[in-house]
This record gives structure tokens, C-alpha cells and sequence, in this order.
């Protein structure tokens, strides 16, 4: 294949874009300015599905793990609710429906 006048002027390869530099270095400014941490976590109080999203974007997409550290993911039920005790009548009420009402 023919070379081009303009072949090898590009970026060389494993250099990063500048302009993504640049954007990370104005974002994470003006997180500082924000407060850093401090907004974060106020952030993840008040809208915790734009801070997931964040996060999200943040988190590897594969972990590896190695033989003597190896990547282990604990999940467990949360415990069940008791149910409502059967309610208890009073001498008189035979008869009478119940009616269960949803909590909110």
C-alpha cells in the first residue's frame, strides 16, 4: 500500500488526546472548588442515581483478581420483615369484617 504525503503526521501512539487532559484537569478543578469529598458525598445523599451513574462510569469493567488475592463477592438476603400479628377482638365484635389496611 502506497504511503501518503500525510501518512505518520497524526498523534503517535499511547499519546493521550490533550483535549481530554485538559477536560479531566478542568473537571476535577472545579470539584476542588466544590468542596471535593464533602460534595461528593452531599451529592450521594441528594441524588444518589446521578452519583451511581458517576460511579458507574468510574469503576473498572473487569476486576482481576491473582492467586494469592483473588476477587471474592459476598452477597446476602436482607432480613425478612415479621409479619403483622392476627389482630385480637374484643367480647362482642363477632361477626364484624376486618379490613387490613396497606402501610404506607
Amino acid at each position: 500500500m502506497a504511503r501518503s504525503r500525510t501518512s505518520g503526521q497524526g498523534r503517535p501512539k499511547g499519546v493521550p488526546n490533550k483535549l481530554n487532559a485538559d477536560l479531566r484537569a478542568l473537571i476535577l478543578g472545579a470539584l476542588e472548588d466544590a468542596g471535593g469529598r464533602d460534595y461528593l458525598t452531599q451529592q450521594a445523599m441528594q441524588n444518589p442515581g446521578a452519583f451511581l451513574t458517576l460511579v458507574g462510569k468510574v469503576l473498572p469493567s473487569q476486576m482481576v483478581g491473582d492467586e494469592q488475592q483473588p476477587v471474592v463477592v459476598s452477597f446476602e438476603w436482607a432480613p425478612t420483615q415479621q409479619a403483622a400479628p392476627e389482630p385480637t377482638f374484643a367480647e362482642g365484635t363477632e361477626g364484624f369484617e376486618v379490613q387490613r389496611v396497606a402501610a404506607e
